[in-house]
């Protein structure tokens, strides 16, 4: 997880709200991917990731074959279905939708076994050099590569893996 922005219940500053709509329809825009604007009408906007990642973390306790649905469930829920994901419920509806008991997963949600993993995940992220999202690296057993930082374009991304395999080629 890297989480941008966290714990925080203030509405979102309205300048702040406008270029995040502008990048959604720069997103639009440039990849065809649609957006629920309504999620800035239908919502208070707050600048909080972290409640997201620790039901991507909650959810990999309980259930670790969940996690990808999860992730799946959050991004459709705040991009397509215009909910919060910064809200504990839309988050707890989330997990029984993809088949968690509700107690179980709101219990260990907030837990502080969950807030650790998540600043243990965060510190990992920082110390990768991962600073926007997404961001796609490449392991291998001798070092980790940045592929994309940011949007990129299939057509990048794999650039930029063939430059890695040139140049470990040479060295």
């Amino acid at each position: 997880m890297g989480g941008l922005a966290p714990d925080n219940d203030q509405p979102m500053p309205a300048q702040q709200q406008q270029q995040i709509q502008a990048i959604w329809h720069e997103i639009e825009r440039r990849t065809g991917t649609h957006f629920n604007h309504d999620f800035w009408v239908n919502n208070i906007p707050r600048r909080s990731t972290y409640p997201a990642c620790r039901a991507v973390i909650a959810t990999g306790e309980i259930q670790s074959d969940n996690k990808y649905p999860m992730i799946e469930a959050i991004q459709k829920a705040y991009y397509q279905d215009a909910k919060n994901p910064s809200d504990d419920r839309v988050l707890i509806q989330l997990a029984a939708d993809i088949g968690m008991e509700k107690s179980l997963f709101s219990a260990t949600l907030n837990s502080r076994e969950t807030h650790s993993l998540l600043q243990e995940q965060l510190q990992q992220s920082a110390a990768l050099g991962a600073q926007g999202f997404p961001t796609l690296f490449l392991k291998t057993d001798a070092k980790i590569y940045p592929l994309a930082y940011g949007y990129s374009t299939e057509e990048q991304i794999k650039d930029r893996l063939s430059e890695l395999v040139s140049k470990s080629n040479k060295g």
